[in-house]
């Protein structure tokens, strides 16, 4: 069985990345963790990848961390966060590395690692009925997954602290409500909106959303000025590409742009 699907449409360039663990709602052990970078390293590898969508089988999105393995010999826990993490943390800098926007789809319980990874991501669409927990908290442990470096970003430092601190579960309603995640629709409808969101975001300028994503989170640790001159260089390095030359011809002759991702 493929822990995690892969699927790369070479005539849309969308690339479906999917979590196939669903006896144990996704959660994440080791050969997990190691299925998914191989797998993104595969789609990171190919030049024709213009939108990422991260979704995955069965109840859940991902129930967090498979603690199975932990509780086998607590005395090697530690080393058994080292090669989680070892596959996970390179996973997770390719996925916001490449230029292709990242969608999460999600639903059911999203916990833990899988709302760290959720978190990372471009854009999430949620179904109704999903819940959001981290629940670090309960097993005397603290995130990972870059749980700590997007949620306070994300919601800012006080909610953070509360979501992790108090462990309160959060509702598909409130998560869209706090701009956790961007759109809400009923589960059913859940395959046909990502669709057509992944459509859109691949026929869009692919060199010019990644520009927009390293700026993004290069911003956190710039000045102004600095932030500034990093604009002008992507700017200039965007009219270098035949999506901009494309674009101001569409836009002056009043058309709709062609884009191709290059």
């Amino acid at each position: 069985m493929n822990l995690v699907q892969l699927d790369i449409d070479q005539g849309t360039g969308i690339a479906h990345l999917k979590f196939n663990r669903p006896e144990v709602l996704n959660a994440i052990d080791v050969p997990l963790a190691k299925a998914l970078l191989a797998q993104v390293e595969v789609l990171a590898a190919d030049d024709c990848v213009r939108c990422v969508v991260l979704s995955a089988t069965g109840r859940a999105f991902v129930a967090g961390g498979d603690l199975a393995r932990f509780a086998e010999d607590f005395d090697h826990a530690a080393g058994v966060v080292d090669e989680l993490l070892d596959a996970l943390h390179p996973a997770i800098r390719i996925l916001r590395e490449i230029d292709a926007p990242v969608l999460a789809v999600v639903h059911g319980a999203v916990a833990g690692a899988g709302l760290s990874l959720m978190a990372g991501c471009d854009l999430v669409i949620a179904a109704a009925g999903t819940r959001f927990v981290m629940a670090y908290d309960r097993v005397g442990a603290s995130p990972d997954c870059g749980g700590t470096y997007d949620l306070p970003r994300l919601l800012g430092p006080r909610r953070a602290a509360r979501f992790y601190m108090l462990s309160e579960p959060l509702s598909a309603e409130e998560a869209l409500t706090i701009g956790l995640v961007n759109e809400l629709v009923p589960l059913d409808q859940l395959d046909d909106l990502a669709q057509i969101w992944a459509s859109r975001l691949a026929s869009g300028p692919t060199r010019a959303y990644g520009s927009y994503k390293q700026l993004v989170q290069q911003s956190f640790h710039s000045s102004l000025a600095e932030q500034l001159e990093a604009e002008r260089a992507a700017f200039k390095a965007a009219t270098e590409t035949n999506d901009f030359r494309a674009g101001v011809r569409a836009f002056l002759a009043k058309q709709v742009p062609i884009f191709t991702g290059r």
